[in-house]
């Protein structure tokens, strides 16, 4: 935690919440999670819009095969001066490219300000060049996001329609209401048909509704509806529920429940 200095995040938030891409926090589960986020990126690039990906998932879990790139130096190697950006940004036929930033998310909090400053530098020039930026996450962090996820102003879920497909989503969505996620966007994908993919979501968005209360916003099927047009809408959250979101957050923060105390934990300066 940064005692007595700028949050962790600010910089983030101002950055991704004032450059011309949507920033969308990605995760995807099921039997082929990391092949649906690479076909959700596609899709999105392939519906007019230029894809970067901020890959921050470990091990098996990285884009890197489902994209076809090795593994790559992280964006923290900028700081020791042993790569430069245009070495890290691993080129992606009809993408942008992919970033690994695992290393950098997890160090940010400890970084300095120059350091800090110098890795947003390097994120805002990445910036200029995409419409949408993914920051895949892994499920497993859902509960304890990072600085990047906590500055994307959305979060997508990619709910395989499969029995692994529903319990992760259940679980990464529940992980992201005790971060203090207000509402989070679902697209589902590999279903067999429209009736499939509508009937799996009915029956998630019931399952979330009764356990978690975080309002879920369906954005349709990955392999057939324009998901890029989804997430540029406003997202609209009922009375109720928001206020539930927002008594969520209070007790958060009067309770410093989340352990990287950063955008659903940061602390109230007069």
């Amino acid at each position: 935690m940064l005692d007595g200095r700028e949050d962790q995040a600010a910089g983030l938030r101002r950055l991704f919440r004032r450059a011309p891409p949507q920033v969308v926090a990605l995760y995807a589960g099921g039997q082929g999670g990391a092949r649906n986020a690479a076909l959700a990126a596609h899709r999105i690039a392939g519906q007019a819009e230029r894809v970067l990906v901020l890959d921050e998932a470990e091990g098996d879990g990285t884009l890197a095969a489902a994209l076809g790139v090795d593994e790559g130096a992280d964006l923290l190697q900028l700081l020791d001066g042993h790569s430069t950006l245009s070495r890290i940004v691993q080129p992606v036929p009809g993408l942008v490219g992919r970033v690994p930033v695992a290393a950098a998310a997890l160090a940010l909090p400890l970084l300095d300000s120059a350091r800090r400053a110098c890795l947003v530098e390097a994120l805002r020039i990445l910036h200029r060049h995409a419409g949408f930026v993914l920051v895949h996450a892994s499920a497993a962090t859902a509960l304890a996001p990072s600085p990047f996820v906590q500055a994307a102003p959305r979060r997508l879920v990619l709910a395989e329609a499969s029995a692994s497909g529903a319990t992760d989503a259940y679980q990464t969505i529940k992980g992201l209401a005790g971060a203090g996620a207000g509402s989070v966007h679902v697209a589902v994908c590999r279903a067999r048909g429209r009736a499939d993919a509508e009937a799996f979501f009915r029956s998630l968005e019931t399952l979330v509704r009764r356990h978690v209360g975080v309002p879920l916003a369906w954005l349709g099927e990955l392999e057939r509806d324009d998901i890029a047009a989804g997430l540029r809408e406003p997202l609209e959250l009922a009375h109720a529920e928001a206020g539930a979101a927002f008594l969520r957050r209070i007790g958060a923060l009067a309770g410093g429940t989340n352990p990287r105390g950063g955008a659903f934990g940061t602390r109230v300066r007069p």
